[in-house]
């Protein structure tokens, strides 16, 4: 029997990159997905390729920094599946800059998604476990809220931001009802340069990803270690990063 033959999971950024791979591994691994993205192109074509490999696979087009999207979410997966045991908050984006640059409009975009987005997950999700008896948070963060790097102020703010509510309910979950995963990366070979508005720092945050990165697939397994533990065990932190990152 595969190990996570019984998980029914729901994914955001699911479109590329690390919640591609996510979906892609669970469901190899025998969970259903339901991978969510605003490219709802991408994730159904994703999807179809997982269904003709065997796995279950299902869609749903959200925008996280939109509440009633991420509800939606949490309503088709439970509609479809009887219930969700798994949120991965993965979408994220990193409109990078020095402080100086003063690019308002990209703080707001990382506050918006990164830690708005993941709130509305919480929000959608939390109820839901709750009445369930049983649920698991798990998002992907950054070791950049490690080790603070110039021009990343703002976006390891969100990321830890969103550490400090997966500590918090951490706390309140105490009765073992809902568990919670933090999950930092370093350099991994995505698209999220895309998001990056400044051409040296997009161009150089490439260089990086190609010449230090690690595969999505790295996280997607880490993502797979801890939905995979048993009820009463919670795996509350993971980094994963290159071996030759500093």
């Amino acid at each position: 029997m595969l190990p996570l033959h019984d998980k029914i999971v729901a994914i955001t950024g699911a479109s590329g990159g690390i919640g591609e791979a996510t979906a892609r591994l669970l469901a190899r691994r025998g969970a259903a997905v339901v991978l969510a993205a605003r490219r709802g192109e991408r994730i159904d074509a994703i999807a179809r390729d997982m269904r003709e490999e065997g796995g279950r696979a299902a869609t749903c087009v959200v925008d996280v920094t939109k509440a009633e999207d991420l509800r939606r979410l949490v309503s088709r997966t439970v509609d479809r599946y009887g219930r969700i045991d798994v949120l991965v908050n993965n979408a994220g984006v990193a409109p990078i800059s020095p402080l100086a640059a003063l690019d308002t409009e990209g703080w707001s975009a990382m506050i918006d998604v990164n830690l708005r987005g993941m709130l509305n997950g919480v929000a959608a999700a939390l109820p839901v476990f709750r009445e369930q008896g049983s649920g698991h948070l798990v998002s992907i963060v950054s070791v950049a809220g490690l080790t603070v790097s110039p021009s990343m102020a703002v976006y390891a703010a969100t990321k830890n931001a969103v550490r400090t509510v997966h500590e918090g309910l951490r706390t309140e979950s105490t009765d073992g009802v809902v568990r919670t995963t933090a999950i930092s990366p370093g350099y991994v070979r995505t698209d999220l340069a895309d998001s990056m508005a400044d051409p040296h720092i997009r161009e150089q945050t490439r260089k990086n990803m190609d010449a230090m990165g690690i595969p999505p697939e790295a996280v997607a397994r880490a993502v797979a270690f801890a939905i995979e533990q048993p009820d009463d065990v919670e795996i509350g932190e993971i980094t994963v990063r290159p071996t030759v990152q500093a």
